[in-house]
């Protein structure tokens, strides 16, 4: 029988998995190394959508020591991954809600205690690693930064341009229409439709201060539509900081899952994610297999 691969990788999800990676990583703090290692992995906790890194003990530059405080409470931000997929956690979920057995240390440095910014999983395979918060360092891979998480190997971002006339409204009133789009299939994730600013009526609508990363796309600014409640940070931009996403810098998209988007006259379903609430306060990226 044939095999759906999407149902391969949702079967693995309540699972603890790894994946080594042949690139250089370094984690800084205060700008001195604490890691400097090409052996290592990438971890995935059990329905954790996105990994973080696992280093040796051996290229860990600072010492590991018992928490020096009681764990805080961890508040989980829970979904399904798509229609039929698994219950999954999301990254606003914290490093200190761990899915797997293990021991949690406190990592100790020149410039200070990291509390509890490291995991040791009770996991054979992975005896002689330590997963560290990605939050509590700096992150480089090979000479470039690291932002939000580390990339997932099995996750892709493809941009295409369409000719196609897109048009995105919200209560009835038109936000923007192009016939020169770039279309963003992400896996896991609902198309995204990146629009020329000409194209766009930024003159109904409200810059944000609200700013997000994606690891694969960089740092987004947002712009809010005042004048519906399904409005607020409904559009974004990326910077012009990673190049493998050159075809949509500048370019402004919106949530389909707020907004009405009609392909050449046809309405398209709006999709159900994390993302189809006002007051979701991640990105577009830091979701489903994200970034």
């Amino acid at each position: 029988m044939a095999t759906k691969l999407s149902e391969v990788l949702f079967s693995a999800f309540p699972d603890l998995r790894y994946q080594p990676t042949e690139k250089r990583v370094r984690a800084m703090v205060g700008g001195m190394a604490v890691v400097d290692t090409l052996h290592a992995l990438l971890v995935w906790e059990p329905k954790r959508v996105t990994p973080v890194y696992a280093v040796s003990d051996v290229d860990l530059r600072a010492e590991l020591a018992p928490p020096g405080q009681q764990a805080g409470d961890v508040t989980e931000h829970g979904f399904r991954m798509g229609l039929e997929g698994p219950q999954a956690l999301d990254p606003r979920t914290s490093f200190g809600r761990h899915t797997a057995a293990g021991e949690e240390l406190d990592v100790v440095t020149s410039h200070g205690r990291l509390p509890r910014a490291a995991f040791r999983p009770a996991d054979p395979d992975l005896a002689g690693y330590v997963v560290l918060d990605f939050n509590a360092f700096d992150w480089l891979e090979d000479d470039e930064e690291i932002i939000g998480h580390p990339r997932d190997p099995f996750h892709r971002v493809d941009i295409r341009a369409s000719s196609l006339t897109v048009e995105v409204s919200l209560d009835g009133v038109t936000l923007a229409k192009t016939n020169g789009a770039q279309l963003l299939y992400e896996t896991m994730l609902p198309v995204r439709y990146y629009i020329p600013p000409s194209d766009v009526r930024l003159d109904l609508m409200e810059e944000s201060p609200k700013r997000t990363v994606c690891p694969y796309k960089g740092q987004a600014s947002y712009w809010s539509y005042p004048d519906s409640a399904q409005g607020r940070n409904i559009a974004w931009s990326y910077d012009r900081r990673y190049r493998d996403a050159a075809q949509i810098h500048g370019l402004i998209s919106f949530y389909n899952e707020r907004g009405d988007v009609s392909v050449d006259g046809v309405l398209q379903t709006r999709p159900v994610s994390p993302w189809s609430r006002p007051d979701r306060s991640d990105g577009p990226g830091e979701g489903p297999g994200a970034r």
